[in-house]
């Protein structure tokens, strides 16, 4: 194996794999990046048997150029550090004696041991029969406004992730630790029938290496989930169980309704998060006609606030809740007005953005002793 390569580009390509790099595995294969150099492209492959992700780098535009192919295993930390390290556009990149890899540039080299490529688990990288299309932003926003909201307890591992969930060609993507739920609702052009949930740190890390613009593909079957963008494949395993009926909880009729400005709130709440209570931050909300106030309490500290909503119909109301728990959700709903719907000073409450009612977010109340 030798080939000389254009450093960003096959930076760029490590950056995406690492993400599949397990430092932290058992299994000392789920520490390296396979390197796989063909007649005409460059393949880059990860796993930690849980997310897999392969990309291809084409010889186009002599950003590559191949003199022998070969396969080889590579720690992925330390190979991934050696090529931003070289001290050229271009590095070569060979294999010299057996597993031991060289990598240069203009007065810089490094040597790596590899490890046979055999060693390499099999990863079918194929696509399942149920597809669907969508903008690779609005996957983004998905994952951005329904991920914090996942259990990050693993006795509830059907929490941990995020449920699809498609009929025809409403896609609803739901995601819950018991206590907050955000949901999103997604208008597809093709029709389908699916239910899986993935986990929410995977998706995390798809998000992270997704392109600015463009489309990604994504296939599902009841085992896993495939996500297609640029040259890029990402895998990820499916989290095993029925995931709870989240509709019935969601409320559909109201004591309480009103209407407030998302940067006043958020301010709001922001100020009152360093007082906690036994380790919680709990805020009061005290609803009338007039105002809110929100306050939040310590044995040593008190802090209230008036807020004035911009709009206000029903009862007034009085609920206590984890402060960071609605800031979150406010935080993903990213609007100027938030609409906040009450049943109850003990029963569950939303916040929806007065411009769009795609995405729903949720939070249940907390019994306090004022």
């Amino acid at each position: 194996m030798f080939f000389n390569i254009n450093k960003k580009l096959f930076s760029d390509g490590l950056n995406i794999v690492s993400k599949a790099v397990s430092l932290n595995s058992p299994l000392p294969v789920y520490h390296n990046i396979k390197l796989s150099v063909k007649d005409d492209y460059i393949q880059l492959t990860a796993s930690d048997g849980d997310i897999s992700i392969e990309t291809i780098i084409n010889k186009e535009n002599d950003n590559l150029s191949i003199n022998s192919t070969g396969d080889i295993l590579l720690d992925g930390r330390y190979f991934s550090d050696m090529i931003r390290k070289v001290d050229s556009d271009t590095v070569d990149v060979e294999i010299i004696d057996g597993n031991l890899c060289s990598i240069r540039g203009s007065a810089v080299s490094f040597e790596i041991t590899g490890v046979n490529a055999q060693e390499f688990p099999l990863i079918q990288f194929n696509k399942p029969d149920n597809y669907f299309s969508m903008n690779v932003n609005t996957l983004k926003d998905i994952i951005l406004q329904t991920c914090f909201a996942c259990s990050d307890k693993e006795t509830k591992a059907i929490l941990t992730g995020v449920n699809f969930s498609c009929v025809d060609n409403v896609l609803t993507t739901v995601a819950t630790d018991s206590y907050r739920l955000a949901q999103k609702v997604i208008y597809l052009d093709e029709s389908n029938n699916f239910n899986v949930t993935i986990p929410a740190k995977n998706l995390l890390d798809i998000s992270k290496i997704m392109p600015s613009d463009g489309k990604v593909d994504i296939y599902v079957d009841d085992k896993k989930a495939l996500f297609v963008f640029d040259n890029v494949l990402v895998q990820t395993r499916l989290i095993e169980g029925n995931y709870p009926q989240t509709s019935r909880l969601i409320p559909t009729s109201f004591i309480s309704e009103l209407t407030v400005d998302a940067r006043d709130f958020l301010s709001a709440l922001e100020r009152a998060s360093f007082i906690k209570n036994e380790g919680v931050n709990i805020v009061r909300l005290q609803l009338t006609e007039d105002n809110i106030l929100l306050t939040c309490k310590s044995n040593e500290i008190i802090s209230q606030e008036v807020i004035v909503p911009t709009s206000f119909t029903g009862e007034a109301i009085d609920i206590s809740f984890k402060g960071n728990y609605v800031y979150d959700a406010i935080r993903a709903l990213n609007t100027y007005e938030v609409k906040i719907n009450l049943c109850g000073s003990m029963k569950p409450f939303t916040l929806v953005s007065t411009n769009s009612d795609q995405l729903l977010q949720l939070v249940l109340p907390i019994k306090t002793y004022n």
